[in-house]
Parts: structure tokens; C-alpha cells; sequence
């Protein structure tokens, strides 16, 4: 495990419960999001137009303004 995520796991542990197991709950999605995503692309037999109906939608939504700017830190 990254010094980062146990930070994060640390401050987590400052939260009440509830707040805990939402944030568990999207952490394990996001992972198994992610899980899935990386089987996807190794897969040479991959069919990627889904990905790239994906890729448009988003750049639809963002011109319709329905994103939010991600700035670095």
C-alpha cells in the first residue's frame, strides 16, 4: 500500500462510521471499475467502439457543461 492511501485511510479513520462506508462503498467500486477497465484494454480482441461512444458522449457533456474542471494541485 502507497504512503498516500494510508494517509487517506487515516483520515478516514476521523470520520463517523456512516461517512466511512460511503466512502468504502465508492472506493470499491472505483477500484473494481478500474479492475475491469485494465482487463478491457489488455484484451487484443477488444471491442473498442464503446470506448469511443463513451469518449464522445463525454465530450458532449462537456460542451453541455454537465462536467466539472479537474485542476491540479
Amino acid at each position: 500500500m502507497t504512503k498516500l492511501l494510508k494517509k487517506a485511510f487515516q483520515q478516514a479513520q476521523r470520520l463517523s462510521s456512516d461517512i466511512q462506508d460511503e466512502i468504502a462503498e465508492q472506493l470499491i467500486i472505483d477500484i473494481e471499475n478500474e479492475l475491469q477497465w485494465q482487463e478491457t484494454l489488455s484484451n487484443p480482441d477488444a471491442n473498442f467502439d464503446a470506448i469511443i461512444e463513451m469518449a464522445e458522449m463525454a465530450i458532449i457533456e462537456d460542451k453541455e457543461g454537465k462536467t466539472e474542471n479537474c485542476s491540479s494541485k
